[in-house]
């Protein structure tokens, strides 16, 4: 563990000796129980993929299982796009501004699995953009994610193929947009799905498709105006909004 530490640093040195318009992180780690922090403090800063450049990012890669990824990004403009081939993973991040990016995807080919994960996503800010994407076909399995998301005009986009996956999403300010596909083909267990909303202006869009299983969905909203559209379909007729 202490050489992975040790190479990771040095990373980072190289990093920041290179580009000195704004901070850039881009890691390429692999090996289990990994312990990784991070912190970016500034404006356009990001944290990508080994190959990422300045202007032209790419995914962080960090492959493993039993891995904690811990990431704090204070401003605005700031970008963090994750690809995490990893199973029992516990994900913090946490953005504090506006116009950030957050684009992450868990096991996108089923290498380990991505069963029992604990995600936890904290914003405070306006017109950022988060997008998560867990697993593959009905592998999220005991999937635990939260967030907690405070301020307007934001876009929340996750896609989960569930199997016994919770999905809570606490969210407060107006004209936020909400989009959730749950969905597992082969999931012996359905998932989970509880929106609490304050605020004006929302839209939300809600598809639950655990075929042959149980889903749940559980919404508590109090805003002036907006959409709603709930979906859940087992091999049912195709409905829509």
């Amino acid at each position: 563990m202490i050489k992975k530490l040790i190479s990771v640093i040095f990373l980072l040195t190289l990093a920041s000796a290179a580009y000195a318009q704004d901070n850039e992180i881009y890691v390429d780690q692999s090996g289990a129980t990994a312990n990784i922090d991070f912190e970016q403090l500034g404006t356009g800063n990001l944290i990508t993929g080994l190959s990422g450049i300045s202007g032209t990012p790419t995914a962080l890669d960090l492959d493993g299982s039993s891995m904690t990824l811990d990431i704090n990004m204070i401003g605005s403009t700031n970008k963090f796009l994750g690809d995490m081939w990893a199973d029992t993973f516990t994900g913090l991040y946490s953005f504090t501004g506006s116009t950030n990016t957050f684009t992450v995807q868990i096991d996108p080919t089923n290498t380990y699995g991505a069963d029992s994960s604990n995600q936890n996503v904290q914003v405070i800010g306006s017109s950022n953009t988060f997008v998560l994407n867990q697993a593959t076909s009905a592998l999220a399995d005991s999937l635990d994610l939260d967030w907690l998301v405070q301020g307007s005009n934001n876009t929340v986009t996750a896609n989960i193929d569930i199997d016994n996956a919770t999905n809570f999403l606490d969210i407060d300010g107006s004209d936020n947009t909400v989009t959730y596909d749950g969905d597992g083909v082969t999931a012996s267990a359905g998932g989970y799905f509880y929106l609490d909303h304050t605020g004006g202006s929302r839209t939300f869009n809600v598809q639950q498709q655990s075929t042959l299983n149980n889903d749940w969905v559980k919404i508590n909203s109090t805003g002036s105006n907006g959409t709603v559209c709930v979906i859940q379909n087992d091999q049912g007729t195709a409905v829509g909004c």
